[in-house]
């Protein structure tokens, strides 16, 4: 059941603003230096000056945010040594930005993978990146194939490039993060706000968000809920959610302020993997190769190393991907959070973050594959210490627990796409498992077969005799003690310096075992340090240069931030050993008084790549990135380039198959020149410095709005990328591509208006690939969405 009507919703506005200053002028009288005469006591009147220009309503420009958190208390982004986007809630809704993929319009260096058509992680530098609320970690799934984010809930989005900071802690992916900033409760008025929307291919959207003050000065509450309803342009493929959040904010007493939220996100949506069979004509013209794989053993069921005999070359239409109508994926989850402040003197203030997630999910496919996470708890607490002890030394301090249980089940060991014609029939698209397959494997349920959580030898022949993926039940016990040192040594010189050491105690059992077993079990314990250590100068009051370099010892789990047992049933210690390091120079542009912002940085970021087997790659990337906003009273723009050379560093990689040709034979070479390997052959790839698959060199965005008249506004936003190779061996590439989006306003009356946004205006055959890292490279692309509209009406009422 909808908790929400089908129609309601959100906005954001800021209220106009205006500069004000005031002049007293005295005469010699009234300073008290002789009498005064009739005249002279007119012109004592005192002569107030206003002058002043007004504010834009909107906030464009990411210039004058607070950042609150990751770096410590309350800074603005000429004081933060890192590349960082701050996006307001008016930017959100201005670039139509309700998805993690979307801030590519407005960060560079944040080019993304589908995701399977549902991204739960933001990618950063070409690689998967961390997701924080509230500066607190929140539970992101596996490696992406976590669950949607809801943007109901969200007010700010912070995007900062490299690891996280000291003060938020070790964690699994280090190419950045986001912190998503909550919406606030106020503490005057009443602000209504509802939205409804319906767009192309059935997607209907409504919102509804109460802020309201309960004790005027004291005390608010803000409730907004969110309804999804969409069909889609992709077959057997649809999206259903219902988001409810709530934040409390009290104050107490002049000293202190407390902020509270709860969320509820249910959802149901579809795992999309796109158009398998990705070859260069598919790219270029639309032409699928049909023709059903053949097992080595002659089953037509898609397996590994099946073979398919080309029968023709059609144009396949860009909505029939590779999803079943049987399949099931949904999730839900609860998330609270509190922060406490309180001014315990001149020199303390304390700052207490606590957070909470609880999610279910569940995944069957009828391809095989299957994660179920079956309760997975989330619990932290935060307590920060920001010690002021001049206005030239501040230290923040403090001490950081986390707690993470997982339940889950996973299986993906019999998956197998490029054997599938996806112009023939869905029953040729689905994988029943034999008797052998499973009894490699572990009923959980009638018909629902996944790994056991560890491997057993049944039969004494020295060989285990199961198959392993993300099966899971681990608890882990993180305990954080970090203390970070900001020193203005002149004027124009200031540095930063971080040291945080995390010690892991973790558990791992088998979830699973098989009948007769006793379950497997381990357990491992380890400290690990990050520091880091930068540098700020001010060339004059506009210009800061800077210099940094992070060092940082992460981690690598597996699904829902659980720990799996390996082969040998034991935690592997190189879970815990996944070394990161930055270095980055930069400079920020701010002037004041003036509408400009700009900041670009050079930097080298080595890394490990998460693989979809569990193994781990280096990554090393080198880059430029650069961002230039001007908001002006009626006019904002800002235009963003990024250079990336990500490469192997000198590791090894692998391939759900060597390249597209290998499921082939070469019975139609008029057609494709096929290798006859079979697929898929799960290629590995020997160490080397080969550039990464799926990411482009060279991006650029822009974007631009105009307030023609007082109630009617245009805006719009362009993403180029360059070509780039999809695969490994780059036999096939993504050419350039465009994507153009507009969008225009009209104010109805002071209360309410109206929204037209176009979605790839110049309806464009763009691609993607489905999963970060590559694997997928040689297997499947993703169909971006053909041109596309949406209207939406707002309604807001403030009393």
């Amino acid at each position: 059941m909808s908790i929400l009507p089908h129609s309601l919703i959100v906005s954001a506005s800021l209220a106009m603003a205006f500069t004000v200053s005031a002049q007293e002028q005295s005469s010699p009288t009234q300073a008290g230096i002789g009498p005064q005469t009739n005249s002279e006591q007119d012109n004592n009147l005192e002569h107030v000056t206003v002058t002043g220009s007004a504010q834009p309503t909107l906030v464009m420009s990411p210039k004058n945010a607070v950042i609150d958190g990751p770096f410590g208390k309350d800074k603005n982004l000429t004081e933060i040594a890192r590349t960082l986007t701050s996006i307001s809630s008016d930017m959100l809704e201005q670039l139509s930005i309700d998805d993690l993929q979307d801030v590519l319009t407005l960060v560079p260096n944040t080019y993304s993978a589908s995701g399977f058509g549902a991204p739960s992680l933001p990618t950063i530098r070409g690689q998967l990146g961390e997701l924080f609320q509230q500066g607190m970690r929140r539970q992101a799934g596996n490696n992406g194939f976590g669950i949607p984010l809801s943007f109901n809930s969200v007010g700010q989005i912070d995007v900062v490039k490299g690891a996280p900071s000291v003060i938020l802690g070790t964690t699994q992916r280090n190419g950045g993060f986001v912190n998503l900033n909550n919406k606030t409760a106020t503490l005057s008025g009443t602000d209504l706000k509802l939205q409804a929307s319906a767009g192309s291919w059935e997607h209907y959207r409504g919102q509804v968000d109460v802020n309201t003050a309960i004790e005027e000065g004291k005390s608010g509450v803000r409730v907004s809920a969110e309804y999804i309803d969409n069909n889609s342009y992709y077959d057997f493929t649809g999206f259903q959610s219902e988001d409810l959040f709530v934040a409390y904010k009290l104050l107490p007493d002049d000293k202190s302020s407390w902020d509270i939220s709860f969320e509820y996100y249910d959802v149901d949506f579809t795992d999309n993997a796109g158009i398998n069979r990705p070859t260069q004509n598919l790219i270029d013209n639309g032409f699928y190769i049909t023709g059903q794989g053949v097992q080595p053993n002659g089953s037509q069921v898609p397996g590994a190393f099946a073979l398919v005999s080309p029968s023709d070359e059609i144009r396949i239409p860009r909505s029939t991907v590779l999803t079943d109508p049987d399949n099931i994926n949904n999730a839900q989850t609860y998330v609270f959070h509190s922060t406490y402040e309180r001014q315990l003197n001149a020199v303390h203030t304390l700052t207490n973050r606590s957070y909470f997630q609880y999610l279910d999910r569940e995944e069957i496919a009828q391809n095989s594959f299957v994660e179920i996470i079956d309760g997975a708890k989330t619990a932290q607490n935060r307590l920060e210490i920001n010690s002021a002890w001049s206005g030239d030394q501040q230290t923040t301090w403090g001490i950081d627990l986390r707690y993470n249980d997982v339940l889950g089940y996973s299986q993906f060991t019999t998956e197998a796409d490029l054997p599938i014609d996806l112009l023939g029939s869905i029953e040729q698209r689905r994988i029943p498992l034999t008797e052998t397959q499973q009894a490699r494997l572990v009923e959980l349920r009638p018909g629902v077969f996944v790994s056991p959580g560890a491997n057993y030898d049944i039969d004494g022949d020295g060989n285990n005799d199961f198959s392993l993926s993300d099966t899971t039940d681990s608890t882990t016990w993180q305990t954080g003690l970090f203390a970070e040192q900001d020193s203005d040594w002149t004027n124009r010189f200031s540095t930063t310096v971080g040291l945080r050491a995390d010690h892991y105690d973790v558990t791992a059992r088998d979830a699973l075992p098989p009948q007769g077993q006793v379950a497997a079990k381990d357990s491992f314990s380890k400290w690990l340090y990050s520091g880091s250590a930068s540098a700020r100068f001010k060339i004059n009051n506009d210009i800061v240069t800077y210099a940094t370099y992070s060092y940082s010892e992460a981690t690598s789990n597996s699904m829902g931030g659980g720990t799996v047992l390996g082969a040998d049933n034991k935690i592997n210690p190189l879970n815990f050993a996944t070394e990161n390091e930055l270095y980055e120079l930069g400079v920020k542009y701010s002037p004041d008084g003036s509408p400009w912002y700009a900041d670009a940085s050079v930097f080298e970021q080595t890394r490990s790549l998460r693989n979809r087997d569990g193994s781990n790659t280096g990554i090393i990337a080198k880059g430029f990135e650069a961002q230039v906003f001007y908001q002006g009273s009626s006019l904002w723009a800002n235009l963003g380039y990024s250079y990336l050379d990500a490469r192997y560093d000198g590791s090894a990689s692998a391939q759900d198959s060597q390249q597209v040709a290998d499921a082939f034979d070469n019975s139609r070479p008029d057609i494709i020149q096929g290798t006859g390997i079979g697929a898929p052959n799960f290629a590995g790839f020997a160490p080397s410095n080969q550039r990464v698959q799926g990411l482009p060199q060279q991006t650029v965005s822009i974007s631009a709005g105009y307030q023609i008249w007082d109630n009617w506004d245009v805006s719009g936003s362009a993403i180029y990328s360059k070509s780039y190779p999809l695969d490994y061996l780059a036999t096939v590439l993504i050419r350039d591509q465009i994507t153009i989006n507009i969008n225009t306003n009209v104010a109805l009356t002071h209360q309410s208006s109206l929204r037209l946004e176009i979605r790839n205006l110049t309806d464009e055959n763009n691609w993607r690939p489905v999963f970060e890292g590559g694997y997928f490279g040689s297997t499947l692309v993703f169909p971006e969405l053909p041109r596309n509209v949406q209207l939406t009406y707002t309604y807001n009422f403030k009393a």
